[in-house]
This record gives structure tokens, sequence and C-alpha cells, in this order.
């Protein structure tokens, strides 16, 4: 019996500029929890996406294609895996100042796909907001025909196992609490016993 396909909850925001592509973007977080990497197949284009991704602990397959409302550059997107969903940041192929009206070419409500209130900010605002980090985000996400995320080098992305944890630095700072070693201290203990031998000597031949 073939297993019924679900749609994954879509989260949407995005950015607009008629000069600067960078700030010319749709963020789309597709929610897919425990789906690893080598379980997902993407394919990104111009006018829309396909995405199919398979998570053997909850048995479920979601599935999602949807046609934006406007052309974007997969060659320019960049995408982030994690262990709860796959980030974009689509780059808006024609620049502009407006916001796209919606996401989807269709004008029909999609259920979903909902605001990402979290990345949202009003058009009006946007130049106001703080920079975004994409520091976590793989580039070139074109060339990915075929839809197993060709070009993609998860090495840089933490290899799908979730977020950063916050406890890469731990270890670094770890070394500078350290006590001193045993024999640094039988070596300090040895130079100053030496240094009382001295100026007792020096006392004594005066």
């Amino acid at each position: 019996m073939a297993e019924n396909k679900v749609t994954p909850e879509v989260l949407w925001a995005q950015r607009s500029s008629n000069v600067d592509p960078d700030k010319n973007f749709v963020y789309l977080t597709i929610n897919v929890p425990d789906v690893p990497k080598e379980n997902i197949k993407l394919d990104l284009k111009p006018t829309g996406i396909s995405f199919e991704g398979r998570s053997d602990t909850l048995k479920k397959t979601y599935h999602l294609e949807i046609e934006f409302h406007a052309e974007i550059d997969p060659a320019e997107s960049k995408i982030h895996h994690t262990a709860r969903d796959v980030e974009m940041k689509l780059r808006k192929k024609e620049l502009g100042e407006a916001y796209w009206p919606r996401l989807l070419k269709d004008t029909k409500k999609a259920h979903f796909l909902k605001t990402d209130f979290d990345k949202w900010v009003d058009e009006d605002e946007q130049n106001e907001a703080p920079e975004d980090d994409f520091s976590n985000f793989s580039g070139g996400a074109g060339g990915m025909g075929g839809g197993d995320f060709g070009g993609i080098d998860f090495s840089k992305l933490g290899g799908g196992a979730g977020l950063p944890t916050g406890d890469e630095d731990d270890e670094d700072e770890s070394d500078d609490d350290m006590p001193p070693l045993e024999g640094e201290e039988e070596g300090e203990k040895a130079e100053t016993i030496d240094d009382a031998k001295d100026q007792k000597e020096a006392v004594t031949s005066s």
C-alpha cells in the first residue's frame, strides 16, 4: 500500500530593493523535522520549487510543489539544511522597490503557507532592519537538476545535524582556566629554593 504524502508547512518572508540584489530576496522555510539530507530531493527552478523528503523516524514523506509569483535566480540563492527544516534565501530575479504581493502565482489561499513573523519586516521599515546573518547558508543552489542537492557541500552546513549548539567556543576557553601541571608547580618550587640558597650564600660571604 502506497504511503500518503504530506504537504509540509512553509513559512516565508521577503525583502526588496531596486538597487542592491543582495537585499532583494525571499526567505523560505520548509518545516520537515527528522528528514536527513540523503532523503531529500530538491529541484529549484526560476519559476518554482519541487521538494520531497522522507522522515524514517516519523514514517512520513513530505512533498511540495509550488510556483512563485515571479522568477528567482537559483544560482544566486542559498540553502541551509537542519534537523528541523530546510531554509532558503531565494534571490529575486528582477530588482524592485515593492514587495511581491504574495509568494505564489496562484491567488488562492494555500493552507500550508504562513507568514514567517520572526523574519518579516514591513516594506516601509526594511531599510532600518538589522542585517541578516547568512553564514550558515551554502551558496549556488543552481544546477541542482535531478533534485539531489547537486552542488551543495553539506560539510559547510554542519552535516545536516542541526543548527550550531553554541558549544564550539567552550573548548578554546577551557584551556585558559586549566590549573598548572604538576611538573610546572614542582619546577616553580625548585626555583624558589635555589633562589633562597643563593641569597643565604651571599649573606654568609659578606
